[in-house]
């Protein structure tokens, strides 16, 4: 193979690889401005069901890539990555016998789903702590892959079949909002709030104060059983 071969081989590989992965990102933006819609009409049916609910709901679309769903003391920021991702070798997925047949199918665009306390967010509480609960692949074919916490961890996974429609959306939807309902605000230990600093103290009424605030605040958050 000659100097010009190699190039134009070279080239093919570069216009290939890349355009898996932008494909893979375009159906995830796709199916991420469903989630979005889905979030809205989240909170209109709250609204028409519970109209005299004391409980605040609400949608915000905060940046292209980014919007946030409240309910309560809770809220839900949905994150689409700018990047396109590729599991590791080790990974179940890459045993699968539909990424066997097709490698390219591994390739995926990714949504995060964190959970904060709305008051964290509210008074701009910096040092608190959010969590990430759930994690969304989506491929070039709009096949999806989910992992996370509880009931979005126990959503049946078949990557060959899967497509990221409306009620694949509604179900992640609902899963992270259920999960965020039943994952309490703990007490600290003892322990780890017993010291505080001169500015935590003189800073106590400022709602920029440092003093961290978490669900899990001295307690390890790993897998649920």
């Amino acid at each position: 193979m000659d100097k010009e071969e190699k190039t134009l081989e070279l080239c093919q590989q570069l216009h290939d690889k890349n355009s898996i992965k932008r494909n893979a990102y375009m159906q995830t933006e796709t199916g991420f401005d469903l989630l979005k819609a889905e979030a809205q009409q989240f909170v209109e049916s709250f609204h028409q069901n519970k109209p005299d609910s004391p409980i605040e709901v609400h949608f915000q679309s905060r940046q292209e890539k980014c919007f946030s769903l409240q309910f309560g003391s809770d809220i839900l920021f949905f994150v689409l990555h700018s990047n396109t991702f590729e599991f590791n070798r080790d990974h179940e997925v890459m045993k699968l016998p539909y990424i066997k047949e097709d490698k390219s199918r591994s390739y995926c665009g990714m949504v995060n789903i964190y959970n904060f306390l709305t008051d964290s967010v509210l008074y701009n509480r910096f040092n608190d702590s959010g969590y990430l609960i759930g994690r969304i692949f989506i491929n070039s074919e709009n096949h999806y892959y989910i992992d996370g916490k509880k009931e979005i961890g126990q959503i049946y996974n078949n990557f060959a079949n899967n497509t990221f429609d409306e009620s694949a959306v509604r179900l992640i939807l609902e899963a992270a909002v259920q999960y965020s309902i039943g994952f309490d605000l703990l007490v600290p230990p003892y322990e780890s709030m017993q010291e505080i600093s001169v500015m935590d103290m003189m800073e106590i009424d400022n709602r920029h104060a440092p003093i961290r605030t978490a669900k899990r605040l001295g307690f390890r958050f790993q897998a649920d059983m």
